[in-house]
């Protein structure tokens, strides 16, 4: 059995990919009336429109129900992620914890499976992450994604793929971790540029400058190169900065239009960039485009102020 605690987009659309490749799979949700809803429908049209549920996915009220597997795959967002390991203490080290959001935690400026780690020591935290949109994952289309933990992974690396998901393996964590978590903030940038009205050719210059500011983070705190030019890095950056399926990117076309965004969709770029902005200024590390992203989310610069910022710093070699 596969445990999914959180029925979001995600937590919905991977437990669809794994229960239709054979595997038993229950699915926590925290509010009872979506349990509900689920179980009758054998959907959930809040989160994932139109998809059905295979017969071996179980929706579960309790989160006991879905602990106690092969893994549990905590897919819930990087903000709530140390709450909900604070709220179930029947969250334990029985089962590999594999986190699911991509992020840094405005607390303690840690990644998902420092996070994790931090509240259950003694258990195999992971990190699942990569380019993928929960819409293609759940309609079987094909993907292929990174899987980093510092231990032998290699039984749950077969255990999460399936024939639409290929999964790698890495034990380069922080590499892995950076990679998804700053690609959201380069994805909200993006869709300013393209929301603005700079065009592609903007667009092309932002991402590679961010990609720039991405590695040169992660090097910083100990990642390798070639984790953020694979799947973890460079293939999730094209992925939100190229498409209206990423929330992240549709966020910032909202902030390029001077438009205003729905509240109530989590945009984890928004507070990503928060926190790196305060870890890249107590490691002395130059992130523009990042502190940008932050000041114009929070409302403290105007876009024309943002572009003539980033366009007016000095000339310097690539």
């Amino acid at each position: 059995m596969i445990g999914i605690a959180g029925a979001g987009a995600f937590g919905t659309a991977l437990a669809v990919a794994l229960a239709r490749s054979g595997r038993e799979v229950r699915l926590w949700a925290r509010d009872a009336e979506q349990v509900r809803m689920m179980q009758e429908t054998r959907r959930n049209d809040a989160a994932l429109p139109g998809v059905d549920l295979p017969e071996n996915i179980s929706v579960q009220a309790e989160i006991a129900d879905v602990c106690g597997g092969q893994a549990l795959l905590l897919a819930v967002p990087m903000q709530a992620l140390g709450g909900l390991l604070d709220r179930w203490s029947q969250i334990d080290a029985r089962q590999p914890l594999v986190a699911c959001c991509k992020g840094v935690d405005l607390v303690t400026l840690r990644g998902p499976v420092a996070v994790i780690a931090g509240r259950r020591p003694a258990a195999m935290a992971a990190i699942l992450t990569g380019p993928s949109f929960a819409a293609d994952i759940a309609r079987g289309l094909p993907t292929a994604l990174t899987l980093a933990a510092t231990g032998e992974i290699r039984g749950l690396q077969e255990l999460l793929s399936t024939p639409t998901l290929r999964i790698y393996r890495t034990d380069d964590v922080t590499g892995a971790e950076l990679g998804g978590a700053l690609k959201n903030v380069i994805a909200i940038a993006a869709g300013v540029v393209i929301g603005a009205g700079l065009g592609d050719s903007a667009r092309a210059a932002l991402m590679t400058r961010g990609y720039a500011e991405m590695v040169r983070l992660a090097l910083a705190l100990g990642a390798r190169p070639e984790t953020l030019s694979g799947l973890s890095g460079l293939g999730d950056l094209v992925l939100t900065c190229t498409s209206t399926q990423s929330r992240n990117f549709r966020f910032g076309l909202a902030l390029g239009k001077r438009e205003t965004f729905d509240p109530s969709i989590t945009v984890e770029g928004v507070a990503t960039a928060r926190a790196v902005v305060r870890l890249a200024a107590e490691r002395g590390i130059d992130m523009p485009v990042t502190a940008m992203v932050d000041a114009l989310a929070l409302g403290r610069i105007t876009l024309e102020s943002a572009v003539a910022t980033l366009m007016s710093r000095p000339l310097k070699q690539e």
